[in-house]
């Protein structure tokens, strides 16, 4: 499939996993929206796009907050002239013992990964429906599949994200939307070098661009296929 011309909604786009999901499919001629909290990192990963001759966009918001969610999507759908493929990428991944790691923070990511990729896939699915077609990749973990020690918050929003997109696959599918489940292990991001979790070894660990490399290949599979479900992990980490 020709993703040129399409129009791409990336959820934490400014950096890392997102940022590199932009520009493989930038490459490719999509039209790529970002979204994020961080409007200094989305201006600059706009400008990169914007060179490699698509037409490129940022809305900053919380994607813990549906009203600016949904105000968000409006407007980037609104400069890109439509969506018509969503990478619910967004999260967050604090870390700590179950008894000791305070409530709030815990909650705060079920919010923020959880209830993140539903307020978004729910913005964008009017626009998929309109059209006729569309793609929603989300973004889970391993972390999903088999809870550890010191991640309890993570592994139980992951598993949450898998669980939901299933869902959310076997209602959209007769739509021709593909609903797009893949949890990765461990990444060389921000996220997981911070946390302790790898020493991001480029030589060994995965790194963003093989993730992004991997998304632009699910999606450019003809749409009578549908990768329900995917992981990908380092060979010898």
């Amino acid at each position: 499939m020709n993703l040129k011309g399409k129009n791409a909604v990336i959820t934490g786009g400014g950096r890392g996993l997102g940022k590199a999901v932009a520009i493989a499919l930038a490459r490719e001629g999509a039209n790529i929206g970002l979204t994020g909290r961080n409007e200094e990192n989305l201006k600059s990963v706009v400008s990169e796009l914007q060179d490699l001759g698509v037409k490129a966009a940022y809305a900053v918001f919380s994607i813990d907050d549906e009203a600016q969610v949904q105000k968000g999507i409006q407007t980037l759908a609104g400069e890109l002239g439509g969506v018509d493929i969503l990478v619910n990428n967004a999260g967050i991944g604090d870390f700590g013992k179950l008894n000791e790691m305070p409530t709030e923070t815990w909650e705060q990511v079920i919010k923020t990964n959880l209830f993140g990729v539903y307020y978004a896939a729910k913005a964008v699915y009017p626009y998929l429906k309109e059209a006729g077609a569309g793609d929603i990749v989300n973004v889970a973990s391993t972390a999903g599949l088999k809870g550890g020690p010191n991640m309890s918050a993570y592994a139980a929003s992951k598993a949450a994200v898998v669980s939901l997109s299933q869902s959310m696959m076997a209602e959209w599918r007769k739509e021709n939307i593909r609903v797009i489940t893949l949890t990765p292990s461990t990444i060389a991001s921000d996220m997981s070098i911070q946390g302790g979790l790898t020493d991001g070894n480029p030589d060994k660990v995965l790194q963003p661009e093989d993730f992004a490399e991997w998304v632009r290949d699910i999606l450019k599979m003809n749409r009578r296929a549908l990768i329900a479900n995917g992981s990908i992990f380092s060979t010898n980490p």
